[in-house]
């Protein structure tokens, strides 16, 4: 029988899906033999779901066990069989489920006869002949593929597909009223680590800030820009800008990239001086600013203009402290709220929902 370690398979797996959904959200399409592409199209297009997820199982033995037969998914097949239905319950299926990627309710070699083989004799028996024909030629590749690194390409490539097959889906966002603050370090770490483009650090910030209007009966105005929307080309000051009476009172820049001289210097002279903004604060993690960056700053703030680095995850618990109960219950509708939008990935969606789940089931 092949030989699996299910733990490894399962890393294997998530490992692979955050580098898949970092280049979803870069926009770069991992890179994979242009060959394959035509037939991995008919394979994510079938309305057999089964056989992009019989594909995926199929990889993860062809990494595990080069002399493993692919071909066979019942041990008592042989010895060169995979226990194709233990891989699927105990590493595919739970994988699709906890991220949230549509897949079979079932275990999905129920679409195939008792014993299948999957060779040219299975295929009478199936609606999609398309479909299974493409699934077997790219069978044919993993057999004649042996290199460890073009095969864990390959399988960047189709959880990539699957991050695609997520996004075209609709994902109801999970809900939630009350949390601990130890419940909120751990929401907010994990938010923070999630691939999003920016996305999420900018919902939490500006959640946090329309939570401290709420509370404390603000007249502020805050305004959150389109995060694919360029500060310049939209005249703001940062990502978030605060306001009242017309008179901008800051401007918050959230940043996940390293911070220097140069980016300070560029922001004060396209942001901070064009606009006369008195209070500029960049959210950031503080071990990611340069000492050349905060030297800079420093001598801007001896010329007057204050321009501040601060934690962003002390940031956000601190104010979570500072709201109180009915605060924290304000800043949970809010954020939920901006997750809920049209216009929010479902890779987003499907992080927050990872993390709730995360940390309401300890």
């Amino acid at each position: 029988m092949a030989r699996i370690d299910y733990d490894k398979a399962r890393e294997l797996l998530a490992s692979g899906l955050r580098t898949a959904e970092k280049a979803f959200v870069d926009g770069a399409e991992p890179a994979v033999n242009q060959f394959l592409i035509p037939d991995t199209n008919l394979v994510f297009s079938s309305a057999t779901q089964a056989y992009r997820e019989v594909l995926l199982g199929c990889l993860l033995v062809r990494i595990a066990d080069k002399d493993a037969d692919m071909r066979l998914p019942y041990v008592s097949q042989g010895p060169k069989a995979f226990p194709g239905r233990d891989l699927d319950e105990r590493v595919i299926n739970p994988f699709l489920q906890e991220n949230q990627i549509p897949g079979s309710k079932g275990p999905y070699l129920n679409v195939f006869r008792r014993q299948v083989k999957f060779d040219a004799g299975t295929r009478d028996g199936l609606r999609d002949k398309a479909g299974y024909d493409a699934f077997l030629r790219i069978l044919d590749h993993l057999e004649a593929e042996r290199s460890d690194q073009r095969l864990r390409d390959l399988l960047i490539y189709l959880l990539y597909r699957f991050v695609l097959l997520r996004e075209e889906s609709n994902i109801p966002l999970a809900r939630i009223h009350r949390l601990s603050l130890r419940q909120y370090g751990s929401l907010i770490e994990r938010l923070l680590q999630t691939p999003s483009g920016g996305l999420l650090p900018v919902l939490v910030v500006a959640s946090m800030l329309r939570a401290i209007k709420d509370t404390f009966e603000l007249d502020w105005a805050i305004d959150c820009q389109d995060i694919n929307v360029s500060d310049r080309s939209a005249r703001a000051g940062g990502d978030i800008t605060v306001s009242r009476g017309g008179s901008v009172l800051m401007a918050v820049e959230v940043t996940e990239r390293a911070v220097d001289e140069a980016r300070v210097v560029s922001t004060f002279r396209t942001k901070i001086a064009p606009a006369g903004i008195a209070d500029y604060i960049f959210l950031v993690n503080l071990e990611l600013i340069e000492d050349a960056a905060i030297r800079q700053a420093d001598h801007y703030f001896a010329q007057g203009h204050e321009m501040n680095f601060v934690d962003i995850r002390g940031w956000i618990l601190n104010s979570l402290v500072t709201i109180g109960q009915s605060g924290r219950a304000s800043f949970n509708e809010r954020l939920q709220e901006a997750l809920s939008a049209g216009a929010t990935p479902q890779q987003v969606k499907a992080a927050w929902n990872s993390a709730i789940g995360a940390i309401t089931s300890v």
